[in-house]
């Protein structure tokens, strides 16, 4: 979960220092009840609808990682980030989840599958994203699907990756691919946000 909040880029932060005061953040922490519910929410309809296997990639400090296992699936998170690894498996103590310290773009998880893939705000950091995405959908079940989080942050000089690029790149890998606006729901955010902000769903056959 990388969002980009201070308007740096991502090669710019020291993910390990920044990692006690990551869950600061409305939207990375899910602290408050409202966004919490939110998000919870919107995993809800993102995700398979029965308990599978998810990968969280670029996990964070496995915010994501606690909704989705409160949902009932088996969570597998990695983070480039020794720090923000292990205060996910603090917060998913006692859970059925696993958390390993790798890059997201070339997970660690061997020959495992899994019937969801959640990527939120690392996508645009990485240097190859179409190769990173043809890598994902290898990791999938058959039918199974990409939850990208993304979006265009700041205004003189935007960072971050446009829906319309994201999908293209979708393309020839997804049988289909719903786009989901973000930017104005409020309760994502703990604030009113004007950049773009999205989601993608894409069914892989």
């Amino acid at each position: 979960m990388r969002g980009n909040s201070h308007g740096k880029s991502a090669s710019d932060v020291d993910w390990d220092a920044a990692a006690d005061s990551f869950d600061d953040e409305p939207d990375h922490g899910l602290r408050d009840a409202g966004v919490r519910r939110a998000w919870a929410a919107r995993l809800a309809s993102w995700l398979p609808e029965r308990p599978g296997d998810v990968l969280d990639l670029g996990c964070g400090t496995g915010s994501l990682s606690l909704l989705a296992a409160e949902q009932g699936h088996r969570v597998t998170g990695v983070d480039l980030s020794p720090a923000m690894v292990e205060l996910a498996r603090s917060k998913l103590a006692g859970r059925d989840a696993a958390f390993l310290t790798g890059d997201a773009a070339a997970p660690p998880v061997g020959e495992q599958r899994f019937d969801a893939v959640l990527v939120r705000h690392v996508l645009w950091t990485l240097p190859d994203p179409g190769r990173a995405l043809r890598h994902w959908r290898e990791l999938l079940r058959p039918g199974g699907r990409l939850v990208l989080v993304e979006g265009v942050w700041g205004s003189v000089a935007p960072v971050g990756i446009p829906a319309d690029r994201l999908t293209a790149l979708l393309g020839p890998l997804a049988g289909q691919a719903r786009v989901e606006r973000l930017s104005d729901d409020p309760a994502l955010w703990g604030r009113e946000v004007a950049d773009e902000r999205y989601a993608v769903v894409a069914i892989c056959g």
